[in-house]
């Protein structure tokens, strides 16, 4: 696999490029430093069969425009997408394979999964989601806070997420609480609280290093060689 990494200077990228060593068949980084070109116009076609994006959501249009105009599949780590970007992800998959995942850990696949049978099985409980992360973190909640969120609510269809509960008002049997601590170097805690009234139940993940999620968009990279057009995430690899 020959692959191209979008954030190449980022802290992810860096672990990626690592990971992948002579794999890596360009860099692209929009602060341009250590000779990484800026743009994709400015790195031009280079031979590759992959791209990994851990950019930021913004770059997306300039990635997927490169991916179709080079039939790269293209597994896309970058989370805080608008309403539109994730749309240009949707119409891309259309026509390549994507991979896309608020989370790149398999262990948060797991958690999703255990997550969504808990609730199941709970269908009165309250639920609420935490989330803690460190101090620079930009978006909130986090893209796997809300990847648990969109578990719960399969089923649970009528669940409302309630983002940083404030004000006054009960709490509504259809809301998901999601809250957000950004605290020191925390690299990434996120768990799922199911409340009866007479028992409660927490599934918790904690990642102890990034190292966790360059591995994981690694794998998920492999994943998606020689797969269809298509959106994929973890849950693809999970089986």
């Amino acid at each position: 696999m020959r692959a191209i990494i979008c954030g190449a200077n980022g802290a992810m990228g860096k672990l990626i490029c690592e990971r992948l060593g002579s794999e890596v068949a360009g860099r692209v980084s929009i602060d341009g430093e250590n000779g990484v070109p800026r743009t994709f116009a400015a790195l031009g076609t280079v031979e590759a069969d992959m791209l990994i994006d851990f950019s930021h959501h913004t770059a997306v249009s300039d990635v997927l425009a490169y991916a179709k105009e080079h039939a790269l599949p293209t597994v896309i780590g970058t989370t805080g997408h608008t309403a539109g970007e994730k749309q240009l992800i949707f119409d891309a998959a259309k026509e390549l394979p994507i991979f896309f995942s608020g989370n790149m850990s398999l262990g948060i696949a797991v958690l999703c999964r255990l997550a969504k049978q808990a609730a199941a099985c709970f269908p009165d409980a309250d639920i609420e989601i935490v989330e803690t992360h460190h101090n620079r973190k930009v978006d909130a909640p986090s893209g796997t806070a809300m990847m648990l969120f969109n578990s719960l609510k399969e089923v649970r269809p009528q669940a409302v997420a309630n983002c940083g509960r404030a004000g006054e008002g009960k709490r509504t049997k259809e809301e998901i609480g999601i809250s957000s601590l950004r605290l020191g170097s925390v690299v990434g805690i996120h768990e799922v609280i199911i409340h009866t009234g007479t028992q409660c139940l927490t599934l918790k993940h904690e990642a102890v290093t990034r190292a966790m999620l360059a591995d994981g968009a690694v794998d998920a990279a492999r994943f998606l060689a020689g797969k269809g057009k298509g959106l994929y995430n973890m849950e693809s690899m999970l089986g």
